[in-house]
């Protein structure tokens, strides 16, 4: 269970990092462009700029760290299946919550977590308390999932439900 004082710097951290939403309207203006895209033009593009998969990310990172599938697994609080899943098909789309509890298991350092989040297309927001709170215990070194579950918790949040 995390210390008061952990929860009491988590309330300072959200309050100094809380940004408020705000939405304008802004008048869309489209121009009309003739250009030629050939299909070779595309393909070079999307060679040039495409990143590696989430999958591909995710293993780099198991096996730079050490440890096993199985212990990567099981501290995320994910069963064999699913993480079978995320090993047999590279395109397979996880949720931003498994693929957070798989950089908590895993203990990336914030650059890390925010990479293998933006390879399965998600990121941490700084106007979403939830994502405030995942960036707050990365930074502070908080990997324990019930530890992030019970800040989540106490701030009226849903948790990172395991098997999900």
């Amino acid at each position: 269970m995390l210390k008061n004082e952990i929860l009491v710097a988590l309330q300072k951290f959200l309050e100094e990092h809380s940004v408020e939403q705000v939405y304008e309207l802004q008048e869309c203006k489209y121009i009309n462009i003739d250009h030629d895209l050939s299909m070779d033009d595309l393909e070079g593009f999307l060679e040039e700029n495409k990143s590696p998969s989430f999958a591909m990310n995710l293993f780099s990172f198991i096996d730079s760290s050490g440890r096993s599938d199985v212990e990567i697994y099981k501290k995320a609080g994910i069963d064999r299946k699913l993480f079978s899943k995320i090993r047999s098909n590279p395109s397979y789309k996880i949720s931003k919550k498994t693929a957070i509890a798989l950089a908590l298991a895993l203990e990336l350092n914030k650059n890390e977590a925010e990479k293998l989040l933006y390879s399965a297309g998600f990121s941490l927001s700084k106007s979403n308390t939830f994502d405030l709170v995942i960036l707050f215990c990365i930074e502070n070194e908080i990997y324990n999932l019930d530890d992030v579950n019970y800040a989540l918790h106490q701030l009226g949040l849903n948790t990172i439900s395991k098997y999900e």
